[in-house]
This record gives C-alpha cells, sequence and structure tokens, in this order.
C-alpha cells in the first residue's frame, strides 16, 4: 500500500472531526488531572487545521505537515501545542518533496514525530503522557513488513499504551502536581495520541 497526499488531507479533514466529537471526552480525561482544556485546545487546533486544508489540496506532504505544524503551535494553548507541532514539524523533516508514502516512510515518520515529542516534552515512557501511547506504537509499527498490518499492530498497541497510563503516577505537566491522586486516571494526552493513530488507519482502510 502507498499514502497518497489525498489520504493525508483526508486524514486531517477526518482527524478534525474525530477531535470535535471527542472534545468533551478529552475535557472530561483532563478535567480529572489537568486544566480541563485538553479536548478544547485539541479541536481548536484541528478545526483551525481544517480552516487551511483547501490552500494545501496541491501542496506536497512536507509542506502539508508544516503548515500543520505552525497551525497547532499558534492555535493550541498549554503543552499539546508544542508537542503536536514538534510532531508533525518533525514529521515535515522527513518527507522532503514527497507526494507518497510507502511502509519505510511512514515509519520515518512516526519515529521522528516520537522523537521530537521526547525531546520538547522531556518525558520517558511511563511518565503518564502522549509517550505511553506513541512509543509502543511505533515500536510494533517497525515490525511488521505491510503497511496497514503495521498501523493496526501499532493502533493496538497505541490503544493498550493508553489504558496502561491508568495506574500510573503522573511525572510530567500539571497531573503531576497531583502526585498519586493522578493514579486511575487516564492520560488524555495518550488519549488523543491513540485517536491520532486510529484515525490514520481509518482512512487507509476505507481506501477502494
Amino acid at each position: 500500500m502507498i499514502i497518497t497526499q489525498k489520504d493525508i488531507i483526508d486524514w486531517l479533514q477526518s482527524l478534525a472531526e474525530v477531535m470535535a466529537k471527542n472534545k468533551d471526552y478529552l475535557t472530561e480525561l483532563d478535567a480529572a488531572i489537568g486544566d480541563a482544556d485538553h479536548g478544547i485546545n485539541m479541536n481548536r487546533g484541528f478545526q483551525k487545521v481544517k480552516e487551511k486544508i483547501p490552500t494545501l489540496v496541491n501542496q506536497d506532504i512536507e509542506t502539508i505537515f508544516k503548515t500543520v505544524s505552525m497551525t497547532l503551535i499558534s492555535s493550541i494553548g498549554g503543552a499539546s501545542g508544542p508537542l503536536y507541532g514538534t510532531f508533525f514539524l518533525k514529521a515535515s523533516a522527513k518527507t522532503a518533496n514527497k507526494e507518497q508514502l510507502n511502509k519505510q516512510e511512514l515509519g520515518k515518520i512516526l519515529q521522528a514525530g516520537l522523537e521530537g515529542v521526547i525531546q520538547r516534552g522531556k518525558a520517558n515512557l511511563d511518565d503518564k503522557t502522549m509517550i505511553d501511547s506513541l512509543t509502543p506504537a511505533v515500536t510494533v509499527y517497525q515490525q511488521e513488513t505491510e503497511l496497514l498490518e503495521a498501523l493496526r499492530k501499532a493502533v493496538d498497541a497505541a490503544e493498550q499504551g493508553m489504558k496502561n497510563t491508568i495506574p500510573l503516577i503522573a511525572k510530567k505537566g500539571r497531573a503531576s502536581y497531583l502526585g498519586e491522586r493522578s493514579m486511575g486516571h487516564q492520560d488524555p494526552g495518550a488519549t488523543s495520541s491513540y485517536l491520532m493513530l486510529k484515525t490514520l488507519l481509518t482512512i487507509l482502510e476505507s481506501k477502494p
């Protein structure tokens, strides 16, 4: 399977819808351990991305990802803007002049995005952050040979990583102030990261 420029546009369009649909859910998760604004912020950021889509339909993937990055950084408050912005900025660096992606190229994008988030957020695995869903997803993806099957397993791993944040004590961000009281709550950033990957899978599975 090859991911086309149109697939990327469709992913972003769908991601805006998914973040709108899950706005209250993500905010509810964040209310338990954070500022109660993750869903609001993610929805705002991706609605701004959606507004940019008409200007991106004829651009290469590098330009698309760079625009997404700048849009998220400028429109999402708190830590999520810089983190998600960094993810897409690092992704853009791996897609220079590309209008389609193969399995290995998507893997490089996911790896670069993850490394960018780790570097920006200074978080480790089991710190109760988006790293906890992205890390197992990227690891599993690299172990498979076929794109769609690799992404399916990556999404499953991201979902499990997301659920694994529930018993953890937060060590980064606003949630870390709660100490042991952060236990028993699913991390909103890990949840939105899972939704991001799941949405890409949904788009690719729906291709004729």
